[in-house]
């Protein structure tokens, strides 16, 4: 049995790794045309800072893919036909599969913009977006970034490192407020401001200027501001990457719809990643942007179930990290942010600290924590994630919190203060 698996992000490394441990006889394929190797995506803005390498950021020595039994095929895949079970790359003679797994990511999302497709205009989601990238920064001076999450943030600071002046054209009413609550929305809007990035809030994108010669020199935003500008970076999000199986028979919504066991419509096909859209018992569609460990996850339950077991995804109790700049955040629960429906029936208590550098906020429903932020501040994520799961009071969590601190020892502590003003707010 060959089993073809297209894409080698987390997802689609983990699939592979995953089904060899289960079966040594299977022939397992592994199809990009992104790289000969997989890499870890997030390090590529440590790429272009010059703090690593391309091969640094793989996760595991070559040899073991060939130790693996892993074939890799470098190749883009144009087309896949689920009748005649191959699929039509863009060199070489089609690849015949009995199973497939479509592990094809995401990509930066276009809302029509007029000048969206002008030479100067990148997200920053792949190598080939960070090759474009460090072509284009040498000699640029100032840029224009659409959007306010991760991506755009990431994109601003790797620009700002290179000397370049950068302007954030974000819609919300506080930085990323549709997913951070109001308050440390607010916060790293102040960092960012504090690192010489020009935040532009309740701004958007309305038209991307041409020189005449197909390339961009600027931008037009919602209030008829003209700024110009060597680089448009596109970061408003993400959507899935169906390039490949469009024209098929493989049916897609927002993404390729599965079940709970990654599987398709169609026989023998399943997706996994950014690319794949659950759909619940009831009907119900879901498309969440990956992280690492979810994908990690998607690749080992499709490998179960490749392998013949009976395995449904369950994702448990969310949980991230990420650096806003300097400022790093955690978030595990579930906390609403200041601009997102569906918050009403979660209140919160939240602490910061008068340098701005500093946060807590305890999210809970009927006084029972559900989700937990920090920002400035390490915290255990089996402790939070205890809490949650064994439905703690406040009450109950906050003679805990240094149980909770996982800061390096010399870094100074808050757990006092941070007890006193949340009991004020119970």
């Amino acid at each position: 049995m060959r089993v073809v698996i297209i894409g080698n992000g987390v997802a689609g490394f983990t699939a592979a790794l995953e089904l060899r441990r289960r079966d040594r006889e299977v022939e397992i394929v592994m199809v990009s045309g992104e790289s000969d190797y997989p890499f870890c995506r997030p390090a590529l803005m440590y790429i272009f800072l010059g703090h690593m390498r391309e091969v640094d950021t793989r996760p595991y020595e070559d040899w073991v893919w060939d130790r693996a039994r892993i074939q890799r095929v470098r190749a883009w895949v144009r087309s896949v036909d689920t009748g005649a079970r191959r699929l039509h790359l863009d060199e070489g003679a089609p690849l015949a599969y009995d199973k497939l797994v479509l592990a094809l990511g995401s990509t930066h999302n276009k809302f029509g913009w007029p000048g969206q497709d002008l030479d100067g205009v990148q997200g920053f989601v792949t190598l080939r977006d960070l090759r474009s990238l460090m072509r284009r920064a040498g000699g640029l001076e100032r840029a224009v970034i659409v959007g306010g999450g991760l991506i755009g943030l990431e994109l601003a600071e790797m620009l700002r490192g290179r000397g370049v002046s950068v302007t954030m054209l974000v819609r919300e009413s506080c930085y990323w407020n549709n997913v951070l609550p109001d308050d440390e929305a607010k916060m790293v809007g102040a960092v960012i401001a504090e690192e010489g990035i020009d935040l532009r809030l309740e701004t958007e994108l309305s038209e991307i200027l041409d020189d005449g010669h197909g390339r961009a020199v600027g931008v037009v935003t919602s209030h008829g501001e003209r700024i110009p500008c060597g680089l448009v970076g596109l970061t408003a999000g993400v959507r899935p990457n169906l390039a490949a199986v469009e024209g098929s028979q493989i049916p897609s919504g927002r993404g390729i719809l599965v079940d709970q066991s990654f599987r398709s419509e169609v026989d023998d096909v399943y997706a996994i990643g950014d690319c794949a859209e659950l759909v619940a018992g009831g009907g119900e569609r879901n498309v969440i942007e990956q992280l690492w460990y979810t994908g990690k996850m998607h690749g080992e339950v499709v490998a179960d179930v490749l392998s013949g077991q009976a395995r449904s995804y369950h994702r448990g109790i969310w949980w991230n990290s990420a650096k806003f700049l300097d400022l790093e955040f955690h978030t595990y629960g579930r906390v609403p942010g200041g601009s997102a429906p569906g918050g009403e029936d979660v209140s919160s208590v939240f602490w910061a600290h008068p340098s701005g550098r500093h946060s807590l906020r305890i999210a809970h429903r009927d006084g029972r924590v559900v989700g937990v932020n920090s920002l400035g501040l390490r915290l255990s994520h089996k402790v939070c994630q205890r809490w949650i799961a064994q439905e703690r009071s406040v009450e109950e969590v906050l003679p805990e919190l240094e149980d909770a601190n996982f800061d390096p020892e010399l870094y100074r502590r808050h757990e006092r203060q941070i007890r006193g003003a949340l009991r004020e707010q119970l």
